[in-house]
């Protein structure tokens, strides 16, 4: 049976506010994304504030969601859920830029790089409330690349923010980076190089942010949105647990759809850095290498790029297909059973619910972005997206 979460008008800050205040007990139930994760520990953490019991969860779609918990209030956060007593998706603004306004409306104090970090893995321009709160609380952009690790071979081989020839392969940055002047020391003991960005001045960081940009977008296959794309791994924000604001973003992304348990405790605010960053590394590893190896196909409006490995993380393959490959507006990444869609400016709830329902499966849409899962051949699925739209 075909379940697709409807999109709703967003409740204003106020009124979210307000029902938190009344509940005895929240339920913050939150998407797989980077997004919706820090969202949901913005509002955790001002719940926290306010003596106010809570549990969140993170789930790719709404179907997966526990709802055998008592609660007062069930706040769906980063997409739109039926089920949910009100719905902050990510719409006109980030879900990070609504969390951190209903934060304020509670008189909490809310962590600026964790809400900002949202608004970056969101994947539009920084603006509004959150910006600045940041410029008045000291962040600040520097010269150079988005990564959370210190060390840059690392930070570049496992970045998901952008997709270049060297993604997925230290030995290729570190290649890479010599060639711009930027000698990578080989420990003696054998291991990968590595290049501590700490030591590095503004010359060499802006060397680097140039390496990035041209071997990113420079090449013929990328479509024009992949310039606007790039803009995200350049000029990062200092601040957050990690070593860039950026890198922070780039590291809840991948957690929430990886390793969800470790992704909340991240964004409560506990010390799981190095989980999240192993969860990281692995998720960049399989998604760079399913961009690499997809089987792709071009339709009238729509982009295909079909995964070799059933355990292809679908959601960021599609994403960075779509920015930095697809020629078309509207691009599908599918593996068995499941599927991810990313539009440039259509509303792909009325396209995932129709194509959901012509092969029994399920999904849920937030405005150009969606997921399905499904349980039938990937052709199928092919078809129905294509007949949808």
């Amino acid at each position: 049976m075909s379940t697709t979460a409807r999109s709703e008008d967003a409740p204003a800050a106020g009124e979210v506010a307000g029902r938190l205040r009344e509940a005895g007990f929240v339920r913050l139930v939150g998407a797989a994304t980077g997004d919706a994760l820090a969202a949901s520990g913005v509002l955790a953490r001002a719940l926290a504030d306010c003596d106010r019991p809570f549990q969140v969860s993170v789930a790719d779609l709404p179907a997966d969601t526990e709802r055998a918990t008592d609660a007062d209030l069930t706040v769906a956060v980063g997409r739109a859920d039926p089920v949910a007593d009100c719905s902050i998706a990510a719409g006109a603004e980030p879900a990070s830029e609504t969390a951190f306004a209903v934060a304020r409306e509670l008189d909490a104090d809310p962590d600026v790089a964790l809400a900002l970090a949202g608004t970056v893995a969101d994947g539009r321009a920084v603006g509004g409330s959150v910006a600045e709160a940041a410029e008045a609380s000291g962040l600040e952009r520097r010269p150079g690349v988005a990564v959370p690790t210190t060390d840059l071979v690392d930070g570049l081989a496992h970045s998901t923010l952008v997709h270049a020839p060297f993604s997925g392969d230290r030995l290729a940055v570190a290649a890479a980076l010599d060639g711009a002047g930027i000698d990578a020391d080989g420990p003696a003991d054998g291991s990968d190089p590595v290049v501590d960005a700490t030591s590095l001045d503004e010359s060499a960081r802006r060397r680097v942010a140039s390496l990035v940009a041209l071997r990113t977008v420079g090449d013929d296959a990328c479509p024009p949105r992949g310039g606007h794309a790039v803009e995200r791994a350049l000029r990062p924000f200092d601040g957050g647990p990690f070593a860039t604001v950026g890198g922070y973003a780039d590291v809840l992304d991948a957690v929430a759809r990886e390793r969800p348990g470790t992704g909340v405790a991240l964004a409560l605010g506990h010390d799981v850095g190095e989980a999240a960053l192993d969860a990281w590394r692995s998720h960049a590893r399989r998604a760079h290498a399913a961009v690499a190896d997809a089987t792709t196909g071009r339709y009238d409006g729509l982009f295909v790029a079909r995964a070799e490995t059933a355990d292809a993380p679908v959601g960021t393959l599609a994403r960075l297909v779509h920015d930095y490959r697809s020629p078309e507006p509207v691009t599908l990444a599918v593996t068995e059973g499941a599927a991810a869609l990313v539009a440039d400016d259509r509303d792909l709830e009325p396209v995932l619910s129709t194509a959901a329902e012509g092969v029994d499966g399920t999904a849920a849409a937030t405005g150009t972005t969606g997921r399905a899962r499904f349980d039938v051949e990937t052709g199928a699925v092919i078809t129905a997206v294509r007949e949808a739209l």
